[in-house]
């Protein structure tokens, strides 16, 4: 189980494989199908936790556990998967989450075999789309998961279910219209020719073309530590290329990443408007073709009617998993492939993230329907992810903050995985009730605290965490997201913090009117229960860990500080060699023009000195020598006022 290969290949497609075997299982089995099902998202999880997790190098900052293999090679398309700590945290999630889901399936009896079999493709998608490295092999798992989750809506949904689903089908369908254009558009524009051996050896480009001469086992120590000869593999690469025809382009997501932040091949001339590059078209399609999955404010629509309609477990994988794949892509692929574009579009990223925010708070409140206020509530908080990313980009000439865009960009990734836990949570306590009463009305709950007291004790903490309180998983995220848009802009920041009382209000009044007042004299109140052990399971699970990640956010940030400590520094290269010139330049540009209009004569433009470095220029040089400087890892040796609840925010 050492080989990456190996492990990888075993977590994303044996639960697709499973899926098969189900079809040959004779009808009137499903409860043995129910088991097997569960049984193989049990050992995707364990999988994900002894093989991925555990043997992860919290210290390491690049990829890990790489493979790259020739899948169809004469359009260059590898099989090429990775993990680092921004996928990481997310293929647990995915696997953790899949497990309660399918033990909330339980009830689910029609069609049961098909129901399995589509849920273990779905959650081979998943898995995928979170460990593919090679764009194409990407946008195989996107589409993978379109399907099942298209049928698991559309016949195990309520009333309206086909409405809900084809809805769904149609708007993610576009957004992945969109991303193909955008994932062309960088293939044909991508020359691995414009980078570095090094480049190319950091992309995990060279890999197939190392020299791996037989050594003897006294010799095997000594071949085991010599450096790779990465150039001859470069000159085998392109020998290979020249000779067998085929094109410098590449799909390899680490590739396009070095040539989007170091060369200028995205950087082409005025493309249907003045000043707009292919970076600039395809961070613009990339973002909203994933935008449409997180989703934000206007492409959010498809939301609300695919949870209201989705069987409860399904929407536990909707709102817990398939939402934060869009946060994934644009951290993933959006700013590192486009910088200048998400430099450009910075601030339209964070209002959008403030609108979805303020829009999502402001629909909730409205709702009667209790599934429908938790959709609305979903648009709400996955709105500090695109505002958290937003700030990732978010500079000016005389303000650059790299402890704000380390924070935003951790704030988004917990938000997203504690926004994992507390969704999950909150729908299936509204399953768990609407499986008693059959309505989801608020106006007409009602005192169930006294019917189910620990049903009610336990939908209140997970409805905790959602709004947000200190010491549940919602808490974190949150504050790092407003923290780091302050130095942004005290307006976005202002108003996103202000959202949390609209949170507060929605949340609150929800509890009173379902939990609290009156006992229950609406619809079926003879067939309030008490919570099952099986509800009960899922329930505690769920409630223990929106806790632990509460109490402890280390647990979560200790695996994807060093990975984001990387990617900051990547951008802070990127914007002092980039961006501050620029910027330096168009500011030298205005001054000497406004000599001229009011001198009439040249103005002596003199060249800044070592002396004179601008704020950027001071900011990027003190946060590089913090980098260099820091041995415990975290920020508390060089940012003590950044810590929140004892987190580290910093470089490991």
């Amino acid at each position: 189980m050492d080989s990456p290969l190996f492990v990888f290949s075993l977590l994303v497609f044996f639960p697709a494989f499973v899926a098969v075997i189900l079809s040959f299982i004779p009808k009137g089995g499903d409860e043995f199908v129910r088991f097997v099902t569960l049984g193989t998202t049990i050992f995707a999880l364990v999988i994900a936790v002894l093989f991925v997790m555990m043997p992860f190098n919290i210290e390491q900052g690049s990829m890990q556990q790489v493979f790259n293999v020739e899948w169809i090679p004469s359009f260059d398309i590898e099989y090429f998967m990775g993990t680092d700590g921004i996928s990481l945290p997310l293929v647990i999630l995915t696997a953790f989450v899949a497990v309660l889901a399918m033990i909330a399936s339980w009830p689910i009896t029609k069609h049961v075999k098909a129901y399995c079999m589509l849920y273990l493709v779905l959650l081979s998608g998943m898995l995928g789309v979170f460990l593919a490295l090679d764009f194409f092999l990407f946008y195989v798992f996107w589409e993978v998961m379109l399907l099942p989750m298209y049928f698991l809506i559309g016949i195990w949904g309520g009333p309206r279910k086909e409405y809900a689903a084809i809805k769904f089908f149609l708007y993610t369908l576009f957004g992945s219209v969109l991303m193909l254009i955008a994932i062309l558009m960088l293939y044909f524009n991508s020359d691995l020719r414009q980078l570095s051996t090094q480049q190319l050896a950091d992309s995990h480009v060279l890999e197939r073309y190392l020299e791996t001469p037989e050594a003897s086992a006294a010799e095997g120590e000594a071949a085991a530590a010599a450096t790779p000869d990465y150039e001859a593999a470069k000159a085998k690469m392109f020998k290979a290329i020249e000779d067998n025809g085929r094109s410098y382009h590449t799909f390899n997501i680490l590739a396009l990443q070095q040539m989007g932040q170091h060369t200028d091949l995205f950087s082409s001339e005025d493309i249907l408007f003045e000043g707009w590059t292919v970076q600039h078209w395809a961070f613009l399609l990339l973002f909203i073709g994933f935008v449409i999955k997180v989703p934000s404010v206007p492409v959010h629509t498809w939301l609300p009617y695919a949870h209201v309609e989705a069987p409860t477990p399904i929407s536990m994988i909707l709102a817990g998993v398939l939402l934060k794949m869009g946060g994934y892509g644009i951290i993933r692929i959006c700013y590192p492939i486009c910088p200048h574009a998400g430099f450009d579009f910075a601030m339209f990223v964070c209002a959008l993230g403030v609108i979805s925010m303020v829009y999502g708070a402001f629909a909730a409140l409205a709702q009667t329907d209790f599934k429908r206020m938790v959709a609305y509530s979903s648009v709400s908080h996955m709105g500090y992810v695109v505002l958290g990313l937003g700030v990732w980009s978010a500079t000016a000439a005389n303000m650059f903050d790299s402890y704000s865009w380390n924070m935003g960009i951790k704030g988004a990734m917990f938000q997203m995985i504690g926004h994992g836990v507390s969704s999950a949570g909150m729908f299936f306590m509204v399953g768990v009730i609407y499986d008693r009463v059959h309505h989801r009305n608020l106006n007409e709950f009602g005192g169930l605290y006294g019917r189910m007291p620990v049903y009610t004790a336990l939908s209140m903490i997970i409805f905790f965490a959602g709004l947000g309180l200190p010491g549940l998983c919602g808490f974190i995220g949150e504050v790092f997201v407003v923290l780091a848009v302050w130095n942004f802009s005290h307006y976005l920041a202002i108003i996103s913090a202000a959202v949390v009382v609209l949170t507060a209000a929605y949340i609150l009044w929800a509890i009173q009117r379902v939990y609290l007042g009156p006992e229950y004299k609406g619809p079926h109140g003879d067939e309030i229960r008490p919570i099952t052990t099986r509800e009960l399971t899922v329930a505690v699970t769920l409630v223990v860990f929106a806790i632990f990640f509460g109490v402890y956010p280390r647990a979560v940030l200790r695996y994807m500080d060093a990975t984001i400590d990387a990617q900051v520094v990547s951008l802070t290269e990127w914007t002092k060699e980039v961006k501050t010139p620029e910027l330096e330049g168009a500011e030298g540009d205005e001054e000497e023009e406004l000599v001229k209009r009011q001198n009439g004569e040249e103005p002596v433009v003199q060249t800044p000195s070592a002396d004179n470095d601008s704020d950027v220029e001071k900011n990027i040089r003190e946060f590089e020598e913090n980098v260099a400087s820091s041995e415990t890892g975290t920020v508390s040796d060089v940012a003590p006022e950044l810590l929140v609840n004892d987190v580290s925010l910093g470089v490991r």
